[in-house]
C-alpha cells in the first residue's frame, strides 16, 4: 500500500538530517539583507530565500559592471549626494516593487553600463 502522505521537501529532508541547517539558512539569510541594504536595495522581508539570492547575485553584477568600467562603488553610491556618474548608481527599489521587476531594471542598468564600455564612452561625470 502506498504512503499517503506528501513527499517531504528538499529543505524538511535537509533539515532532518542536519538539525542546524534552518538556523543557518537564517544567518545566510539575515546576512544577505543586510548586504543588500548597504547598497541601499530595500527588502521588505517578504522575499522569498530564492528572491533574495537573486537580488544579491544582481547587485553583485550590477557592481562588477560598474567598477569594470572605472566606477567608484563609494562614489556612485545611492547614498552619495552627487554622485560622479548616475549611470553607476544602483537603481531604487520602488516602495514594494514586486522583486522580478527590481531584477528586470537592475538588469537594464547593468546592460546599459555594459553598452557604454563597449560604445568607449568613458565616465559621464568627466564631462561635467
Amino acid at each position: 500500500m502506498a504512503d499517503a502522505r506528501q513527499p517531504e521537501s528538499y529543505e524538511e529532508h535537509e533539515e532532518a538530517l542536519d538539525p542546524h541547517r534552518r538556523e543557518e539558512r537564517l544567518r545566510v539569510r539575515q546576512e544577505t539583507i543586510a548586504h543588500l541594504e548597504s547598497r541601499g536595495v530595500q527588502v521588505t522581508g517578504a522575499e522569498s530565500d530564492g528572491e533574495i539570492g537573486d537580488l544579491e547575485d544582481a547587485v553583485e553584477r550590477f557592481e562588477h559592471e560598474v567598477d569594470a568600467h572605472g566606477g567608484d562603488l563609494f562614489v556612485d553610491s545611492g547614498t552619495a549626494r552627487e554622485p560622479d556618474d548616475p549611470m553607476f548608481v544602483l537603481p531604487k527599489r520602488q516602495g514594494h516593487e514586486p522583486v522580478a521587476e527590481y531584477l528586470g531594471r537592475i538588469d537594464e542598468a547593468t546592460m546599459r553600463v555594459q553598452r557604454r564600455g563597449r560604445e568607449g564612452g568613458g565616465r559621464a561625470g568627466t564631462h561635467r
